[in-house]
């Protein structure tokens, strides 16, 4: 195969349907170089091997369970892949393929897909990526996927040299913490570098915030409670006179199924939580 060969990575759910595309890249190969390098049937699987090794091109199937392309090309996008594969959509159904994916170097292919429609696309991504650099089109990937309606299942993390997809479904709450944000599940932690405004955001109604550093799952919340935080103030030899350390103040704080951790509440969100305990 030769060295200018696009490297394809097909990802779809069903079988058929990737022998179906495989059959169509075998019979455009003389007259458009390409060669498919590996093919997943789930996003993680995808994610994977996009990490792996570099891919040019992917062929993502729209319509999957559990995680949908529009949302996997969006995590591809945010994952800051060392080569950034050009993505070529891939459904059945047209409504999602006017306006949204006719853009820039993002294209779009119409079960049952045609072996010349195919070959189109491909040389179409081919002339994106020899006039632009990585940069640019990894920008113009975040830019077209603005325009298409999101809505995420899963929060994703790079972590030693693999890209984690993290169910929003399993998140308890969220905080901030210097640079990064904690994702905390029932089994453990992760980090990621989105902000909690951003997540707010574009997940309210799955998290609600407690404070200005955290949101919690609002299906995750079991109660609040009231706590007893020990008051500081330094008199001017900069240390906690006894006075001051037996001086309490009452806070409240939610507790939340799943951890032994507690969150503070602030003020602001008192209302709000309180309305939120059954």
């Amino acid at each position: 195969m030769p060295m200018t060969s696009l490297r394809i990575l097909i990802v779809d759910d069903e079988a058929p349907a990737r022998e179906r595309m495989k059959t169509l890249i075998a019979d455009i190969q003389a007259s458009c170089p390409c060669e498919l390098v590996a093919e997943a049937a789930d996003a993680q699987t995808a994610l994977d091997m996009l990490v792996a090794q570099a891919i040019d091109i992917l062929l993502l199937d729209v319509q999957m369970p559990g995680m949908t392309g529009i949302e996997l090309a969006q995590h591809i996008a945010d994952a800051g892949l060392p080569s950034q594969p050009a993505i070529v959509f891939v459904t059945a159904y047209d409504e999602y393929a006017l306006q949204a994916f006719e853009v820039h170097a993002m294209d779009y292919l119409l079960k049952p897909v045609r072996a010349s429609r195919l070959q189109d696309a491909l040389e179409r991504v081919k002339n994106f990526r020899q006039q632009h650099s990585s940069q640019v089109q990894q920008a113009q990937l975040r830019e077209s996927l603005k325009s298409i309606p999101k809505v995420r299942q899963n929060f994703s993390v790079l972590e030693k040299n693999r890209v984690l997809l993290i169910p929003v479904r399993d998140v308890l709450f969220l905080k901030a913490e210097q640079k990064y944000v904690t994702i905390q599940t029932r089994e453990r932690a992760y980090l990621t570098e989105e902000s909690l405004v951003s997540i707010e955001s574009e997940l309210g109604e799955v998290f609600v915030r407690a404070h200005r550093n955290a949101l919690v799952a609002r299906d995750a919340i079991v109660g609040v409670e009231r706590a007893t935080h020990l008051s500081e103030i330094h008199a001017e030899t900069d240390k906690v006179e006894k006075a001051d350390t037996e001086r309490a103040v009452d806070a409240w704080q939610v507790i939340i199924r799943d951890t032994a951790e507690r969150l503070p509440i602030s003020r602001r969100q008192w209302p709000v939580i309180k309305s939120l305990v059954r």
